[in-house]
């Protein structure tokens, strides 16, 4: 059973449920000048609702991260959104002390670094077009179109949301199959959410994207938060690192509809105000 973030305390840290997670707590305690601090964005930094351009970071997010990133060796943001986008939402962009922060958007496949202000990011995959058309007719075909909508993601990804439907779960589990089969024709992927269903382009993950920015920076020990099923490859890829010698902190940002991902994690909190509370202990306890 992971440990929860429910102390009264807000400089309390939690006591990590596993010597793993116990083992990279102390790491990031002892060594935090090697520290990757990894953070999903939605329902880790930023409470779910139910429009999605509506999201944004808890107001305590930034003046946390703020007070951390000096700290460690490194910040990232991982998330499905457009880097841009996140950036926007988070807040992120010109604060004080968050001069080196990393964005990793669409899984990794677009990157914005706070140094240049700029996104990277490699051509968009003609699949996610072709997709994108098909999906109107699809949605109508399988009596799912009301409640449902379709966000675009730049071009990059597009995803399906079942949250407004009368039956949010019927509906996701209605057109799991027939949005894998659009995405196999199409040279996607499906990738499965909190009551969403993104189609994006094979060979990038939370998971990816982590691990090669931690293998950048040479990080020594890495702690990754997240809420979503899209955030499980991250915490095999801290898992991996665990393995191989470099300790890590695995931290759920506490969702009953991810049970998987809470029976995996070091840590749970109470959502994004828990993170946020995380991130002040560390930046509390750090020189």
């Amino acid at each position: 059973m992971a440990s929860h973030t429910d102390s009264t305390d807000p400089s309390a840290l939690p006591t990590p449920a596993t010597p793993a997670g116990r083992e990279g707590l102390d790491a990031l305690l002892s060594h935090p000048d090697r520290a990757l601090i990894g953070l999903d964005f939605d329902g880790t930094l930023a409470p779910i609702v139910p429009d999605p351009e509506q999201a944004r970071a808890h107001p305590d997010a930034v003046p946390a991260l703020a007070a951390l990133a000096p700290k460690v060796a490194a910040v990232a943001v991982v998330t499905g959104r457009p880097a841009g986008v996140a950036v926007r939402h988070g807040g992120f962009a010109g604060v004080p002390g968050l001069e080196h922060l990393v964005v990793l958007g669409h899984y990794g496949a677009e990157r914005w670094d706070a140094v240049t202000g700029t996104v990277t990011a490699p051509a968009p995959h003609p699949g996610v077009a072709a997709a994108r058309a098909e999906l109107p007719g699809l949605l109508d075909r399988f009596g799912a179109w009301q409640g449902t909508w379709i966000e675009e993601k730049g071009g990059r990804a597009v995803a399906v949301h079942t949250r407004r439907a009368a039956d949010p779960q019927a509906a996701f589990e209605a057109l799991r199959e027939p949005l894998t089969d659009l995405a196999t024709r199409h040279g996607l992927v499906v990738e499965p959410g909190r009551m969403v269903l993104e189609l994006r382009p094979p060979g990038m993950d939370k998971g990816v994207a982590l691990m090669e920015y931690a293998r950048e920076i040479g990080a020594g020990a890495v702690l990754y938060a997240g809420d979503d099923l899209g955030d499980l490859a991250a915490f095999t890829a801290v898992d991996k690192l665990r393995a191989t010698g470099t300790p890590g902190l695995l931290v759920c940002s506490g969702s009953e509809e991810v049970t998987e991902l809470r029976e995996r994690a070091d840590v749970v909190t109470d959502g994004p105000p828990g993170v946020v509370r995380l991130l002040h202990a560390l930046a509390a306890r750090l020189p």
